[in-house]
């Protein structure tokens, strides 16, 4: 009896891991909506599944070893473990998005962001998208900004917080013609895997759009190449989430990365 409970407690939370993943692909699938995959199966069910399964795995590690012979006791462990392990990963991931700002577009010219074309903002509005707001807008004045848990951004603009929160996600300027730059930012576009919306050499515009891995949440990038004063370039980028007021610092990152490695396709440190 024993060893039957530490087993079905290790079957539990094996299928825990299953869970997770089919929430996240099913999403990305199309087979339920991502507010589902990541609204209720994972932010409101996930934490209730794991505390039940590590609750089951710490009754049966403690039957396992209550007497002899403690047949089952690692099972039990492994059982418990495994939800364990998860909530922890589900804490780290709290603590870290609680000093992330909740926007979703960071440019690297907050001042003269790059801008998406009308046939990329069509798309996204016929799939119901995030507007794309102007970065010099006060950020509670969006109507998506509303509530007391936006009030500590009273009086700053939606680019003014990116700025704050990621100072490092700036214009690059290189020594490189536009003509060569545009070519590597380019490049690296296709490099990175995102579907290429649009490129326009006699204007320096590229557009495409980003699709996570898990969830297959699409954000769009928008990159200027233009001529610099006294030579060179300067890139610019912009990359706007179509879901979710909060972008857990995804398009920041995507710039720094892509930045960092177009310097690197021009040979420039």
């Amino acid at each position: 009896m024993r060893t039957m409970l530490a087993r079905i407690a290790l079957t539990l939370s094996l299928l825990v891991p299953v869970w997770f993943v089919a929430a996240a692909l099913g999403s990305k699938f199309d087979l339920w909506s991502w507010r589902i995959g990541l609204g209720v199966m994972i932010v409101q069910w996930g934490p209730r599944i794991l505390i039940g399964t590590a609750i089951l795995g710490l009754v049966a590690l403690i039957v396992t070893l209550a007497r002899a012979p403690r047949a089952g006791w690692r099972a039990a462990l492994v059982a418990l473990l495994i939800p364990l392990l998860g909530l922890g990963y589900l804490f780290w991931v709290r603590s870290q998005s609680a000093d992330i700002p909740p926007i979703h577009d960071v440019a690297t010219n907050i001042d003269d962001p790059p801008t998406y074309s009308p046939a990329l903002l069509a798309v996204r509005e016929g799939e119901g998208a995030n507007p794309v707001a102007p970065l010099s807008a006060p950020i509670t004045s969006l109507p998506a900004y509303q509530g007391p848990r936006f009030a500590p951004l009273q009086g700053k603009t939606l680019g003014q917080v990116g700025r704050e929160a990621y100072p490092e996600v700036r214009t690059l300027t290189v020594a490189a013609p536009p003509a060569d730059a545009f070519a590597a930012a380019q490049a690296e576009v296709e490099a990175q895997g995102w579907t290429l919306v649009g490129a326009d050499p006699a204007t320096g515009a590229i557009e495409a759009t980003a699709e996570t891995f898990w969830f297959g949440f699409k954000d769009d990038v928008a990159v200027r190449v233009r001529p610099a004063p006294g030579g060179g370039s300067l890139i610019d980028m912009r990359s706007t989430s179509r879901v979710g007021l909060s972008d857990l610092g995804a398009n920041a990152e995507r710039i720094e990365d892509y930045l960092d490695a177009v310097e690197d396709r021009l040979g420039e440190d």
